[in-house]
């Protein structure tokens, strides 16, 4: 049963954000994954792509196609990607196991190229990481939960800056809170304070 507060006790017993209970793929997501800190260019640059693509979607249409993304996208290895040119495009035009939108590969591509571009100034993990707020409260409801944040505006101008695209300030904020750069767990929930 869901509490006024967005918290779910599941049948485990185990108090979770409500949004964890919808589906097993959103469980194991939410209790394995999501705000535990991501470091690495690779991971880093998988989540911004994957989080780029979403945009629009379900988060759960891009959870279950992640196997396919990185198979398409070469497991988000920034150089490889940064090589992709109009063949890869239509390949990745034609993958159903993917979103198959122009904007956002192309988009895929060019972030790829930035982030290989990045290196020479120390490198993404260390940039992303560079704007995590001074204090962050996690919400205590799902009407405390914010959909972006001066940092999460102040990061999507910086990449943007840098030659990242389709990383608007709520899908940065939705990849801070996703790679725990911030805490979004409600304070209610069992992973509430655990990521970092």
């Amino acid at each position: 049963m869901v509490g006024g507060d967005g918290i779910l006790v599941g049948a485990d017993g185990v108090a979770r954000c409500a949004w964890a209970g919808s589906s097993p793929d959103y469980l194991r997501y939410h209790d394995a994954e999501w705000g535990v800190p991501v470091h690495g260019e690779t991971a880093l640059l998988e989540r911004l792509i994957l989080e780029s693509f979403q945009s629009g979607l379900a988060w759960i249409t891009i959870l279950r196609k992640r196997e396919n993304f990185r198979a398409a996208f070469a497991g988000f290895d920034a150089d490889a990607i940064a090589a992709f040119g109009e063949a890869d495009v239509a390949r990745l035009m034609a993958d159903a196991g993917i979103v198959r939108n122009r904007r956002k590969i192309e988009a895929a591509i060019a972030n790829a190229r930035a982030t290989v571009a990045l290196r020479d100034e120390g490198g993404l993990d260390a940039f992303v990481w560079s704007f995590v707020p001074a204090t962050h409260t996690p919400p205590a409801t799902l009407a405390d939960l914010p959909t972006t944040s001066p940092e999460a505006k102040a990061l999507a101008k910086a990449l943007k800056d840098k030659g990242f695209r389709h990383l608007g300030p709520t899908t940065v904020y939705a990849g801070m809170s996703a790679c725990g750069l911030v805490d979004d767990h409600l304070t209610g929930c069992f992973r509430s304070g655990a990521g970092r």
